[in-house]
């Protein structure tokens, strides 16, 4: 694990008990802090007692008269919609909050040579975020990365939680996936390397709109300062953080699914090719057709922002090159189950707002269409100009109605269930259609998770295989 040695003989708050509550206890507990533990869950208290953890109610007042700091889990509001009681108890007492993000780069960057090192230098830290494509570009990075024999770990919003990776040595590399809630409370940001992807609407609850969603996107790159940055320049958001960073950055690649204007360095598409450019002039070009596992223009994206941040980590083109090749994908983003009768089916569970929808629609024809769940904001309106690419779409969740009516004359069956939908797709289904599952919501009116939900559709398929 990373010891955190920043609060060695002090009481510190930990909020929520999950994944990376359970990690920065252990962190700061491995440091020489006591950590007293707090989840709104009886579950999630019983987990921190049965880890050993003192377990105390952070919503009560007399708990912060000695408090050093609050660490609070990405789940959790800390500002809006509105703040959670114990950290609003927190900031009255005037205790830091922070997560375990800021914990990580306090002590990377606070590291003392020799303590767990050789001292030749600090590990290359890696941090991706952006709205859509994030899980699929860090472990893309990680994957080039341990392909070319690169010492490299994967964590943070993917995988493991930052403070449960093992603690790096000078050689070694960290790719961390960051969302908007764990770069919008921590502290402090220090990567070396941090790579900006996209931005559409989403999480806008916890932002307060969207403005405030791309300032906590942004902290990465003006609070972290890194050395080396990669910017997706698709959106407004990407081109002014081009602008604000450009000079304060050593290197800056920007990134693309069109040309790149100037003669900056660039990586972007063109048709089938990711292309890297410098100085206008064509420095590599690779044929992503080759890749199966990054199919379609979001993946191509992705493919781009993992080729540029490889090449700032000191990688050739070549290597790259392979790495791409080699590269398997991730479950439930773009997930090919399995080819039934000459119909393929797709599992996109991710695909959990309408932007992120879109892109799995244009990857596919003839798509019959799994859609719904608990709806977000703006629905699935900017999909309609797509539908010409489905040709029934098959409604499930607290969405229905909604989706329904913005469909309009299109087809559609209302559904209920997941199960249901499969069922009525696949019994409709001809040689070279694609059912796919790109909900454009969120999991939690049927499923405790995307990856809940894209499990199930999994096991639907499998039994639809085995029958048939």
């Amino acid at each position: 694990m990373i010891v955190i040695r920043a609060y060695d003989g002090q009481r510190v708050g930990v909020l929520g008990m999950g994944r990376s509550g359970l990690a920065a206890a252990a962190a700061l507990q491995a440091g020489g802090a006591t950590p007293i533990c707090w989840d709104d869950g009886e579950a999630g208290r019983a987990g921190a007692a049965e880890a050993g953890f003192e377990v105390e109610d952070l919503t009560r007042e007399r708990v912060w008269q000695d408090m050093a700091a609050l660490i609070v889990s990405p789940g959790i509001p800390h500002l809006y919609p509105a703040p959670h009681k114990a950290v609003e108890r927190a900031m009255a007492a005037g205790v830091p909050v922070d997560n375990d993000v800021g914990l990580f780069f306090r002590e990377m960057t606070d590291w003392e040579p020799g303590l767990d090192d050789d001292g030749d230098g600090d590990p290359l830290v890696i941090c991706v975020t952006g709205s859509n494509g994030k899980s699929t570009t860090s472990a893309l990075i990680h994957h080039i990365l341990r392909e070319n024999r690169r010492m490299a770990q994967l964590g943070g919003n993917i995988g493991l939680g930052v403070l449960a990776l093992e603690y790096p040595s000078s050689r070694d590399v960290i790719v961390l996936e960051l969302s908007s809630y764990q770069t919008d409370l921590a502290r402090r940001l220090a990567p070396d390397i941090a790579v900006f992807l996209n931005l559409s609407d989403d999480h806008l609850d916890r932002h307060a709109g969207r403005g405030g969603y791309f300032m906590a996107k942004q902290r990465l790159f003006t609070i972290g300062a890194p050395d080396h940055a990669v910017i997706g320049v698709d959106e407004p958001e990407g081109r002014y953080l081009r602008d604000r960073i450009g000079e304060t950055t050593e290197k800056l690649i920007c990134i693309s699914t069109g040309a790149v204007p100037g003669n900056g360095w660039s990586v972007s598409m063109k048709k089938a090719f990711l292309v890297e450019r410098q100085g206008g002039k064509q420095v590599a070009s690779i044929d992503l057709r080759e890749a199966p596992a990054l199919r379609g223009a979001h993946n191509g994206q992705n493919a781009c922002a993992a080729y540029a941040a490889c090449r700032l980590a000191g990688l050739g083109p070549k290597q790259i090159e392979a790495g791409l090749y080699g590269f398997g994908g991730l479950p439930h983003r773009l997930e090919r189950i399995a080819q039934i009768g000459g119909v393929t089916y797709v599992n996109d569970s991710k695909a959990t707002n309408a932007d992120a929808a879109e892109k799995a629609l244009l990857a596919y024809d003839n798509i019959r269409w799994i859609a719904g769940g608990e709806p977000k904001a703006g629905g699935i309106a900017s999909l309609v100009p797509l539908l010409d690419r489905v040709k029934k779409t098959y409604l499930i969740g607290a969405a229905q109605a909604d989706f329904a009516a913005t469909l309009g004359d299109a087809p559609y069956a209302k559904c209920d269930t997941l199960e249901a939908a499969v069922a009525l797709a696949a019994s409709e289904t001809e040689a070279g259609d694609t059912v796919l599952l790109a909900p454009a919501c969120a999991s939690f009116d049927q499923f405790a998770s995307f990856e809940a939900r894209g499990e199930a559709f999994r096991d639907l398929v499998e039994r639809l295989e085995k029958e048939a």
